[in-house]
């Protein structure tokens, strides 16, 4: 408890000390363009509109008998939620859509939220993630790199069938645009789900069908690049191509930091990076009795923090959201016209076809056999259960 103390403390004084500068420079937060000098206020409005998720203390142990808590090896997981949290936002809400204190968000807000609760019950929680990092080789409680954390993000989001995204990462530097348009195009699985489930989930959408969105055909797809930028230090000639990630409108940010210290890169300012830290320990918190959550202690309502780019470590992995087709054709053509015009070493590549010398690509489906992991198959059914009784109760 000391130590979680002197933690927050030193959060509170690191963000104090870390007041945006007075500049004409333009800062840039996933996709969208701030002026200091005239909009500083919506510039942190924008900040404090990301879910924040950092350490917590007092959650129910891990696997029954794991930690209760991720302080000193969760930071990366804790990034991968706010990454993927933000697709969530993006896909039900939209890019523009604000967090105030106080004020009554969408019924869309708090489903997101109760997905990344530390229950071993909701889809994306510390839970789930520990445990699905087994398969990948990660014992609970041992620190995940970007790739890791993308690999888990793509498992478990075969189990979730309310957000129904399709996750791609990509392998070797290597964007495949055929691979992606199968994917997001693949018929929904018809078998693996209980017929209770199918009503749930049908109900669930009938819901929000007029407020989120859907779209029938195209999945919505969150694609994550996990790259090397360099071997102990990251190589100045990507520099660029990494900033301009951040100005593309599909932009989901960053995951990296420095070895074993993960941050969640939102923007820059120049040539330092602005980044959320989940290195904050909090108390547990959990549903409340009308199925609401207290949802202060998921906003970072302070001024982010900034690095400079030359501190950043090379392991990295860069987040896109496209909710549509149009959207990824539009992201294709930023990258060619912005990432891949420069002639020197490229950041990643982007080509058309599946390259012939690697395996066959099969977009990936929910496994029949439960694995390391897999509790969450009923458990975004149990949360349409919960949210059924609490909407009777309030009727």
């Amino acid at each position: 408890s000391v130590l979680s103390r002197y933690e927050n403390q030193i959060t509170i004084l690191s963000d104090y000390l870390e007041e945006f500068p007075e500049t004409d420079e333009p800062v840039w937060i996933l996709g969208r363009q701030h002026h200091l000098n005239t909009d500083k206020s919506k510039l942190l409005l924008d900040v404090s509109a990301r879910l924040w998720f950092t350490y917590r203390r007092k959650f129910s142990p891990i696997g029954g008998t794991g930690p209760s808590s991720d302080a000193g090896w969760g930071c990366m997981l804790r990034c991968g939620q706010m990454m993927l949290a933000q697709a969530l936002i993006c896909r039900h809400l939209g890019r523009d859509w604000q967090w105030e204190k106080h004020k009554k968000q969408p019924e869309e807000y708090h489903r997101i939220l109760r997905c990344f609760l530390d229950r071993k019950d909701c889809c994306y929680s510390i839970h789930q993630m520990a445990q699905m990092g087994v398969g990948e080789g990660k014992s609970i409680g041992e620190w995940f790199g970007p790739n890791t954390v993308a690999q888990v993000l793509k498992k478990l989001a075969l189990f979730d069938e309310w957000n129904s995204l399709a996750v791609y990462v990509s392998m070797d530097n290597t964007v495949v645009i055929e691979d992606i348009k199968k994917m997001c195009w693949s018929p929904p699985q018809s078998s693996g789900v209980a017929h209770s489930s199918a009503h749930l989930h049908r109900s669930a959408l009938g819901r929000n069908k007029n407020t989120a969105g859907f779209c029938t055909g195209w999945k919505p797809l969150l694609l994550i690049i996990p790259l090397r930028l360099g071997i102990n230090h990251i190589n100045p000639v990507y520099i660029d191509a990494f900033k301009e990630c951040f100005k593309m409108p599909q932009s989901l940010g960053a995951l990296g930091g420095k070895p074993n210290n993960a941050y969640y890169f939102i923007g820059f300012l120049g040539n330092e990076l602005i980044y959320l830290d989940p290195h904050t320990t909090q108390s547990f918190v959990d549903l409340e009795e009308n199925g609401a959550v207290d949802d202060e202690s998921f906003h970072c309502q302070q001024a982010p923090h900034r690095m400079k780019i030359m501190n950043l470590d090379p392991s990295v992995a860069l987040g896109f959201f496209c909710k549509e087709e149009c959207d990824f054709d539009n992201w294709c053509s930023l990258v060619q016209k912005e990432i891949l015009k420069q002639q020197s070493l490229r950041m990643f590549e982007l080509v058309q076809k599946h390259p012939p010398h690697w395996p066959p690509f099969i977009p990936p489906t929910k496994p029949e056999v439960t694995t390391t992991g897999a509790e969450l198959i009923e458990s975004t059914d149990k949360l349409f259960e919960l949210e059924e009784e609490f909407e009777i109760l309030s009727v």
